[in-house]
């Protein structure tokens, strides 16, 4: 990150920020809807598969040529399996576990696994000084809503947050694979492959664990699976990039401090759910990690204590 990438935001990339905040942070809520009649599979297909039909129809309609290219395709594949499949699983089972507040702070921690893991596989994402410090008080942060104690005794709720993170493991090794693999082509190209990518893999497995999915569902948890499709992916993937081309990555991280306020406020407001001091505590060091790794805080205090 140099420091033009950190300073190059203006009042519409925030707006935009704040609003893809909102579309990730509802995700957790929509989810905690749905899984009161739909399994955590089936969740993931219906927002890879819907998400993927409306990416579909906004390619035709730009007339944006997709690659042909089997070794292309199978990068889509792979990223499908990193970017949505086992993440979207892993983070839904571990929210049916957890609850969706728990679940949205645990998914911050994706930056700062996907520090460590660019810092291993990319040879110019090196692990700084102040990136090692970021990932350090990012893991006491994930420690403290575990429970110290708790790591020497695994339950339920335990295993849930275990999957979540994994989830978020999966999502850091997707960012590599992305970078290393499918750098070179359209932001909008990418996504709809890796969407279709993921729906390819889910929806087999979706029929041999559990059959054909079943529509006869209530209008709360039918409206909340649309929204998880059309809304918290589809549209969020297209303001995602947007931001992206607009603040730059540096930027863009940022979101990942907002998506937990965003999903416990929906949760607290409307599901009427509150959250213990451990989970709290939790997100208040996860975000000190990431704020470290952004770099812009510690570069302001260090300009305050020379003007004094």
């Amino acid at each position: 990150m140099n420091d033009s990438s950190l300073s190059r935001i203006d009042l519409i990339s925030w707006i935009l920020l704040i609003f893809l905040a909102i579309l990730w942070g509802g995700s957790f809520f929509l989810a905690e809807v749905a899984l009161d009649q739909v399994s955590p599979i089936m969740i993931a297909l219906h927002r890879v598969f819907w998400a993927s039909i409306i990416l579909l129809i906004i390619i035709k309609v730009k007339h944006l040529e997709l690659s042909k290219s089997i070794s292309v395709w199978f990068c889509y594949l792979v990223m499908g399996a990193l970017n949505n499949a086992i993440p979207f699983t892993l983070i839904f089972w571990g929210q049916a576990q957890v609850g969706s507040g728990l679940a949205s702070i645990l998914n911050g921690t994706t930056a700062i696994f996907g520090v460590l893991v660019a810092g291993i596989f990319l040879t110019d994402e090196a692990l700084t000084r102040r990136k090692i410090i970021g990932v350090i008080l990012g893991f006491v942060g994930v420690a403290t809503i575990m429970g110290f104690q708790s790591l020497q005794s695994f339950d339920l709720g335990n295993i849930g947050q275990i999957a979540i993170l994994g989830g978020a493991i999966s999502y850091a090794f997707a960012g590599v694979w992305a970078k290393t693999y499918l750098s070179e082509y359209s932001s909008l190209a990418n996504a709809f492959g890796m969407l279709l990518g993921s729906t390819l893999l889910l929806f087999p497995t979706v029929l041999f664990f559990e059959g054909v999915p079943n529509f006869y569902l209530s209008t709360n948890v039918l409206l909340s699976l649309i929204g998880l499709g059309f809304f918290s992916t589809a549209l969020a993937y297209l303001l995602y990039f947007t931001i992206l081309s607009r603040a730059g990555s540096a930027n863009l991280l940022l979101v990942t401090l907002l998506i937990p306020p965003v999903t416990i406020s929906m949760t607290y407001s409307i599901l009427n759910k509150t959250y213990n001091g451990e989970g709290l505590l939790g997100f208040a060091l996860i975000a000190s990690g990431l704020l470290v790794i952004d770099g812009r805080v510690v570069k302001s205090l260090k300009n305050i204590s020379r003007t004094k």
